[in-house]
């Protein structure tokens, strides 16, 4: 183990196995058209950093079941990279009607919504007899599933392992362990939330029973962690207001709650850049690069890349271009807006909504200024990794507006591999804001104005500030890659002595 991270992250383990629990494994089983059954692996800088930090370790990797196959197999050794070794992947396969009330109605939209402060309070949402349900018979029923699975693994274990819960799906998780372990069985819990955190004024929409089981298992870990700085003093405020007999420390960062003290820090994620630069110089990639550059014809490229959701404030991007347009009419037929745009929960009637929204909004702009040669937004829907990367080379501004997010990781993707100095801007509302602010142009998401004055600064930007501020943006991604936000979290084990 000549790697200095590697033999870090040994010693800091000490012998100690890795449970990593998670709504979707590394890896989906399928089928193909001949009837053989394949490994699908799952894609994105999570799952490329998780895979390498336990391929030199005794690790397991408990999610869901997302197809017949994955139910099938059960528990599978699941090669990683280069296929050197592998990982013991154990797929649950809760009850299709309790994972719909997990997933659909309580994960995704009520927590989901909530925590990006997404809901029309007067109206939505609607917590009915259903909703209860869904909460008894499908989250709360999965969370207990997925800690009997841990408590499978941790009782297997020589020594008490360290677990890494994912994301919001999970709240519940981590009481199912410290409750039924005696305590010197009990492993060190981490558990990190991708998506951001509100003030405790947001969660009151939550009834007190639900908001009260989320606050007291989110304390049953050992390290809580978040995005952002504002997301942990948002949580510590939550506790403070709706958690009764706890206590937050906002000097030292942790909640005092059932004997027991949770540390609370910010690991703000970012992306795997070797990964994803070599992506960058395949032939495929090359090839989309250079029939984007076609397309637009020697315009300049405002680019967006996003999920089909709420959040990401779609509509209002392509509004505050409309008036950069009506404006600044010296930049019609000289700039492209290029769209990629993937579908996301679309059996989620918002969502659906939303895309409708989206076509619409495209119509009626491309209807209004094209012109026989010229095409103001191109709209391409589909999800294509390559496709994307070869445009995040070829932008002169890449536009990231959203509502709110936990992180966004194109705003971190688009400047390390963007070969013409693109400026980025970038909503205050991103958690990318706190690292990236010194590089990008900040907007406020919900101003139209104020961002189609940035597209048109931007664009209009000298050649010597655009290096400036490209080089700046670069330095800071680069010095805190995805490896980085994994050593924070091991750091942090060993700076309290877990």
């Amino acid at each position: 183990m000549d790697n200095p991270t590697a033999q870090r992250t040994s010693t800091i383990l000490n012998g100690r196995s890795v449970i990593i629990a998670s709504n979707r494994g590394p890896v989906t089983f399928l089928t193909d058209a001949d009837g053989h059954e394949i490994l699908q692996r799952g894609s994105g800088g999570l799952i490329t950093a998780l895979t390498g930090f336990v391929q030199h370790m005794d690790a397991a990797w408990i999610a869901c079941a997302q197809t017949n196959e994955d139910s099938a197999c059960g528990t599978c050794a699941v090669p990683l990279v280069g296929e050197s070794s592998t990982i013991d992947v154990h797929f649950l396969t809760p009850d299709p009607e309790a994972y719909f009330g997990y997933y659909n109605v309580i994960s995704n939209p009520l927590l989901w919504f909530i925590q990006h402060s997404m809901w029309d309070i007067p109206r939505q949402p609607v917590i009915d007899s259903k909703t209860w349900e869904a909460w008894y018979g499908g989250y709360a029923a999965v969370n207990r599933m997925f800690g009997e699975a841990i408590i499978e693994h941790v009782q297997a274990s020589s020594q008490p392992p360290i677990v890494m819960l994912q994301d919001y799906h999970l709240y519940l998780a981590a009481r199912t362990l410290r409750s039924r372990l005696p305590r010197g069985k009990r492993p060190v819990i981490l558990h990190f939330i991708h998506i951001p955190w509100p003030g405790p004024e947001y969660w009151r929409i939550l009834p007190p029973e639900m908001r009260h089981a989320i606050l007291d298992g989110l304390c049953a870990v050992d390290i809580l962690g978040f995005q952002t700085r504002e997301d942990k003093l948002n949580f510590l405020r939550t506790c403070q207001n709706l958690l009764p007999r706890s206590h937050s420390n906002y000097k030292h960062d942790r909640v005092w709650y059932r004997n027991h003290a949770t540390h609370v820090r910010e690991f703000p994620i970012s992306i795997d850049v070797d990964s994803i630069r070599r992506l960058s110089r395949r032939p495929e990639t090359t090839t989309y690069r250079d029939r984007i550059l076609e397309t637009a014809d020697n315009r300049k490229l405002i680019l967006r890349i996003d999920r089909i959701e709420p959040s990401k404030n779609i509509i209002r991007g392509f509004k505050a271009y409309q008036e950069l347009l009506d404006l600044h009419p010296e930049h019609r037929n000289r700039v492209q807006f290029l769209a990629l745009l993937v579908p996301s929960r679309m059996d989620i009637i918002e969502y659906q909504t939303y895309l409708d929204e989206i076509m619409a909004v495209v119509g009626k702009i491309n209807a209004t200024y094209s012109t026989s040669d010229w095409e103001p937004i191109r709209l391409l829907i589909g999800e294509d990794y390559q496709r994307a990367v070869a445009a995040m080379q070829v932008y002169d501004v890449l536009l990231v507006n959203a509502i709110a997010d936990g992180m966004n990781l194109v705003a971190k993707e688009g400047p390390v591999l963007n070969q013409r100095d693109g400026v980025l801007i970038l909503s205050e509302r991103a958690g990318a804001r706190e690292q990236l602010e010194p590089g990008a142009m900040i907007i406020s998401p919900c101003d139209i104005y104020a961002t189609s004055e940035a597209i048109h600064q931007a664009l209009n930007m000298n050649p010597g500030d655009k290096k400036e501020r490209a080089d700046l943006l670069r330095w800071l991604i680069e010095k805190d890659d995805i490896h980085n936000w994994l050593d924070k979290q091991l750091e942090s084990i060993a700076e309290l002595g877990l």
